[in-house]
């Protein structure tokens, strides 16, 4: 599903992302943990072109994507098969519930106006806020707001979930909610690769965690194997610092 080889990204003279080697076959959950700065979330918006890479060689479900952005046609079909869940909810504050999550497949997928309101209502349900969908984003606590956008980009029928630290702009008690979605789709199969500070959750749906340094891959396994048995001092150290709280 994806096949990234020998990646580099820069931001200016910052090399953020070293020649990263990864691949994630389909129904397979991959969970990027590391500490903030050392690249997770750009590993995986370079997956939807949101980041352009200098040098390397990045392949998503067949569609090639080459380095500085020069991949209109591969972007636009990944952008359409590739859903993604963000820190923010990036709701459209104007529109209902149902609005934002019918808007994309209407005008993407060139849905019906009764279809694409069928499948948001289905998924409405699914992740457990049927009775939410005429209310605007502002009406919504923040874990209902994130179980929107995780409906709305269900509702492209993504063959990939990316999601970027889904829970850390939610308050303690509403992070469970959410995570609850994520166990959902994990069971029912879907490819997702997940950058997270939730380390139980890491452990308990991830096939293979993987834990990034300074832009570069540490070290990665099973669950089991990574939290428990770490090789390396680095990964170490890191779970030592978050695991103790």
């Amino acid at each position: 599903m994806v096949e990234m080889r020998k990646l580099n990204k820069h931001f200016g003279s910052l090399h953020v992302l070293k020649e990263i080697d990864l691949s994630v076959t389909p129904g397979e959950v991959v969970v990027v943990i590391g500490a903030s700065g050392s690249g997770k979330s750009t590993l995986i918006r370079c997956i939807n072109g949101l980041e352009e890479f200098q040098s390397g060689m990045l392949d998503v479900d067949g569609n090639r994507l080459v380095p500085l952005g020069k991949s209109t046609k591969a972007l636009q079909t990944i952008r359409t098969e590739v859903g993604m869940v963000f820190q923010q909810f990036n709701l459209f504050p104007h529109l209902s519930v149902l609005d934002n999550i019918t808007l994309a497949p209407m005008k993407v997928r060139g849905q019906s106006r009764q279809e694409a309101e069928a499948t948001a209502k289905r998924l409405l349900t699914r992740v457990g806020i049927a009775d939410q969908a005429q209310k605007l984003p502002t009406q919504l606590s923040g874990g209902q707001q994130q179980r929107v956008a995780l409906a709305r980009a269900l509702a492209m029928e993504p063959r990939l979930m990316l999601f970027d630290e889904p829970t850390s702009a939610l308050d303690p008690e509403m992070i469970g909610e959410v995570l609850d979605a994520m166990r959902e789709l994990a069971r029912e199969g879907m490819t997702m690769v997940i950058v997270t500070h939730e380390m139980g959750f890491a452990r308990e749906v991830a096939d293979r965690v993987i834990y990034i340094h300074k832009g570069e891959i540490t070290e990665q396994g099973p669950p089991e194997q990574l939290f428990d048995a770490p090789q390396h001092e680095r990964t170490k150290s890191f779970l030592a610092r978050v695991l103790k709280h």
